[in-house]
This record gives C-alpha cells, structure tokens and sequence, in this order.
C-alpha cells in the first residue's frame, strides 16, 4: 500500500511539473535573458557576471572558475580548489573583493586544501606568512590550541616559529601554506579577483561580459527585466530542474541511493572529494594514461607542482556501487605505510573515479614476471624486503583497524612500488569488512583471481571463509616472487607439475631449483620466501598461520622454520566435492563450471 501510495505522488507531481511547463513556456521565448541576474535568497548577494549561477545558467554567462549555487538553506555557495565550499556573504563587483563565510567552523582545516595557483581568487593582502601543518603521535603536546577545530593530533605552526626537539620528534609535516597572518583564527576570508576586470563597467552602472570573438571584457547596458517573465523563468527553471533530478535520479537509482547515503554518513572522515571537472583538470584532460583494467583507466595527474597522483576513472558499467563503496569506506580511513593511500575520490552524479598517491615503479608484476625465469631485477635482498612489508600491510588490515578487512584480491598486480621499491597494498573493490570477534564470514559469491583463491572461498567443503583466505592468497604470491613466474596458467596443459608441488618437492629433495643465486645470503632469503609461502598455502585454513605469525616467520631466521606438510593433498582420492578431482587450478575451473 505505501509503496503505491509513493507510485502516485510521483505520476502527480510530474504532471504538475509538465502543466507548469506548458503554461510559463511562452514567456520563455520572447526574449528572454538567460544571463539576467539572479539571488539565492531575498538580500543575498546577487549573481551576475563574471559569476554566474552554476546549475541555471550556460557557461557563457560567467567567467571560468566563478561559479556559485545556492545550497539546500538559500545560501550563495563558491567552491574553491580544491573542493573547499564557503558562503558567500558579500560580492563587492566594483572593488572586484569577495566576503566569504565558513560555516563549519574550521577555516584552518580547509585552506589546507586551498591552492592560490590553482584559483582565480587572491588574499587582499600580499603581505603573508608560511605556515605548516603537522600530524603528531604526542597528545600532550598539540600546539594547535589556539585553533580548537583541529583535532586528532594535527597542530599548525608558523614557519618562524621556534620549534623544539620533542615536537620534531612527535609530529610530522604533511601540508605547507601561505595566508595573512592570524586568518586560521577567524571564519571569514576576504579574497579579490583581477581577472576579468569589470569594476569600471560596474562603477558606470553598466553590465559587464565577455566578448564571444575577442574573449576581452566589454561594458553593456543593463537590461530591461519584465518582472513577470523573470519569475516564470525561475519558476519553469525550478519545476524543470526538479522534474529532471526526478528523471535522472529513476537511472540506477537504487545505485546512487546508496553511495550518496555513504558519502553522507562517510563525511567526517573521508578524503576530499573532487567533481569530475577538478578530475579533467588534474590530470589534463585525461593525457597521460598510466593503465587500463577491467574496472577503468589509471591516468596520471598533477594535484600541485610537487604533488602528483595516480586517477582511477571508472567504467559506467562497473558493478552496482558496491565496489566504490568498499575502496572508499575501507582505504579511505587507513593509514599504513604499505598501504596505498587515497587522496580523494569523485562521486560526481554516475561519473566515479578515485585518486591515489602516485607511485613511480608500479606494480610488483611488472618485476617478478620476466621473460627468463631465472632472472631476478630487483634482488634477493629487497624481495625480501618488499615480501616483508606485504605481510605488515596485510597485517595492519587484518588487526590494526578498528574492524577486520579481508582483502579477497591478494596478487602481484595489486601491489605497487613507490620510489624507493616499498610494497603497498591497493584495489579494495573486493574487500569485506567484519568484527575481530568473528572467526568466519559470509560470502554469498566467490570472489578473487583464478590462481589466489583459497579452495574455500569456492567451496565451504574445504572450511569457513576468513582471514586465512587472504594468506593463501599471499602464499601464492610468495611462491610466485621466489619461482619468477605465475602460479598456474589454465591455458597450460593440465599435466605439467603443478608449481607448489614443483617448489615443495624441490625443497624436500634438496635438488638444484635452477634460480639464479648470486651472493651465499640469496639460497637463505629463497629457502625462507618458499617455507613461509609453502606455510601459507595449506589446503585447509587452520593448518596456515596467521599474518603475525607470518611477519615474525620472515623476521626470522630461517634455521628456526622448519619444512611444512605438502600443502595439498591428493584430490583425487580424498576430495569432498563429488565429480571433482585433480589439483587447485583444476578444482576452481571445476567449481565454477559446478557454480554456474
């Protein structure tokens, strides 16, 4: 019954909003100024060039970068680089200065994401300090009091400041910024703008716009406004308006509903959001592409002149939200140096992408895959090194956070190198997130790559699902770093040596592994990688152990690890699952044909 109670409002209000149409839509075509000037509220300030209102007007009606909306309150809103929103209180188009309001109380917090360069806005004044933002681990000593709104242990600083030893030691500089002096203390930031220049047109009581053929500035009288046909105007603007977010809104509908409520209760605590035109912006226009995949294409950006990031534009078909959801919600409020850290995102109407910090020597494949197995570019000490700092991030997921996140999607291509080869752990479209408490989870789907799934993410027979999953997964990857290529090809003819079996039994026997050894501490570091690897693929999940465990297996030495069961048993005879038999690749290619 309600719900078609909710079917009717819906068919009646369309079709006021059509009959509304229908009756303003004359006064529309005679003449009418789609530039007149406009107002948020009754002695609000008023909106005309070069600002122009950003949801009723065409972009000739302004000056780029000069864009205002009214907010859900009637409030005139000016978005700045980047993503920082402030009220407008006051437009003074004769002088060319701006009076705007913070209303959440925090200017400091967000001119840190303000960039001058980036703006066609100034500081009235050119006289301004360097000021610095930290992040401190010591709470007793926060030197950011005097700026009660930052909390959770970041602290400003003038660049003159004296700054003692303990500080340095407690807190870290993240962000640098120019502004006039004592303006983090206040809400208010006055900024005037010197292009385009209009006060002369404004000052002689004249109109100013931009010229269609010289792109120059030119002084026009002001028109004369019928006041019926402006009110029809706002009145047709905003029933149309209203009618179009109805009709957009039925596309994927349910999918919007549910990012956008994320986004709402995600909001003290996300990244920065970024519209899809900053998005076009940073990475100029899309020009540098960085890679491609089947969930969208990474390009390159430019955030500011020593800043770049890593732009995931996403496809228009991808899944129902759940993805975007996941990567946002669980990446977006961790912090772990093998972690891949999200900047921000865009949720702009269906158009999503996220931004990454950019990581110069991209993914773990691109290294451990080679044309010659027995080649190894980066060395036995810094695989150890990078296959160390895997297991800390998985780790971190696992415990460090204040709920369980299992990964699901464990494998070389999603663990990228920064500059100096360290691993971070990134792509969490796959990720689930649960209690500590829980020894298992729900899965209504399988879900991973062909060749790092754990058998019982594809078949309950094998044990619960859990966070045991995610160190098969990363055993696999182990094998894969020490063997120099993939764990199994499906294409491949189902007769060759499975490859655990082929390390397993190297191992066991002792027998040359064919793997180029150049220093006496690479058999060592190989002999350690495989143990551990061989340890993490144990067929069921209570025989692997836990990623503490596996971080202190690779601290360690390896005379203290001793030599795992064969970490598959012979399917052919033991195998639960009825009709199938054979090894782990054999078993997913057979669950799945069962599944689907």
């Amino acid at each position: 019954m309600q719900k078609t109670d909710k079917t009717l409002k819906i068919k009646m209000f369309t079709f006021v909003c059509y009959m509304l149409f229908l009756h303003f839509f004359p006064l529309l075509v005679v003449g009418f100024d789609d530039c007149t000037t406009t107002w948020c509220a009754e002695g609000g300030p008023s909106i005309r060039f070069p600002f122009r209102h950003k949801f009723l007007q065409p972009e000739h009606c302004g000056y780029p970068g000069f864009n205002l909306y009214c907010s859900n309150s009637n409030e005139t809103v000016l978005e700045l680089p980047f993503s920082v929103k402030l009220v407008v209180k006051k437009i003074d188009y004769v002088a060319q200065k701006i009076q705007l309001h913070d209303p959440d109380g925090c200017l400091a917090q967000k001119l840190m994401n303000y960039s001058l360069a980036a703006s066609q806005f100034h500081f009235l004044t050119d006289d301004l300090y360097d000021y610095s933002l930290f992040k401190c681990s010591a709470t007793n000593r926060d030197i950011s009091s005097n700026i009660p709104c930052l909390r959770g242990g970041y602290a400003i600083a003038s660049s003159d400041a004296n700054i003692d030893s303990y500080f340095l030691i407690s807190c870290t500089k993240i962000h640098e910024i120019s502004v006039p002096r004592n303006i983090l203390n206040e809400n208010d930031l006055y900024l005037k703008w010197t292009e385009p220049y209009c006060g002369h047109c404004e000052a002689q009581g004249r109109n100013c716009s931009l010229d269609a053929t010289t792109k120059k500035t030119q002084c026009t009288k002001k028109p004369k406004t019928h006041s019926a046909t402006l009110g029809a105007f706002f009145s047709v603007g905003t029933f149309v308006a209203l009618y179009y977010v109805y009709r957009s809104s039925r596309i994927k509908k349910e999918d919007q509903a549910k990012i956008e409520k994320f986004l709402e209760d995600y909001r003290a605590q996300k990244p920065i959001r970024f519209s899809y035109a900053e998005i076009r912006r940073i990475t100029n226009h899309f020009n540098e592409k960085l890679g491609e995949g089947g969930y969208g294409t990474v390009y390159k950006g430019k955030l500011t002149n020593e800043i770049y990031v890593a732009v995931k534009v996403l496809n228009n078909s991808k899944g129902n939200g759940e993805e975007f959801i996941n990567e946002v919600g669980t990446i977006g409020k961790i912090h772990h140096v093998n972690v891949v850290r999200l900047v921000g995102f865009c949720a702009d109407g269906f158009r999503r992408a996220f931004m990454y910090e950019f990581l110069p020597n991209d993914s773990l494949e691109k290294f451990i895959f080679r044309a010659s197995p027995k080649s190894n570019s980066l060395g036995w000490k810094k695989l150890q090194d990078i296959a160390l700092g895997i297991a800390k991030g998985i780790e971190y997921l696992h415990q460090g956070c204040d709920q369980q996140i299992l990964h699901f999607d464990i494998k070389p291509h999603n663990i990228l190198l920064d500059h100096n080869f360290n691993p971070k752990v990134c792509d969490f479209g796959l990720a689930k997130l649960c209690s500590k408490e829980k020894s298992s989870v729900s899965m209504t789907a399988a879900r991973g790559t062909m060749g790092y799934i754990a058998p019982e993410v594809l078949s309950r027979n094998f044990g619960k699902v859990s966070y045991k999953s995610d160190v098969y997964s990363f055993g696999m990857l182990l094998l894969e770093m020490v063997g120099g290529r993939k764990n199994n090809d499906i294409t491949a003819n189902t007769s060759q040596v499975y490859f655990p079996d082929w390390i397993s039994n190297q191992l066991s026997q002792g027998e040359e592994l064919h793997i180029r050894i150049e220093e006496s501490d690479d058999a060592t570091i190989f002999k350690k990688i495989a143990i551990v690897g061989l340890w993490c693929i144990q067929w069921y999940p209570t025989d692997r152990p836990s990623m503490k465990a596996v971080v202190q297996m690779l601290e360690g030495d390896v005379d203290n690890l001793t030599m795992p069961p064969h970490p598959v048993p012979d399917t052919n005879g033991t195998n639960s699952i009825p009709g199938i038999r054979g090894r782990p690749h054999q078993i997913e290619l057979a669950v799945i044909s069962e599944l689907e």
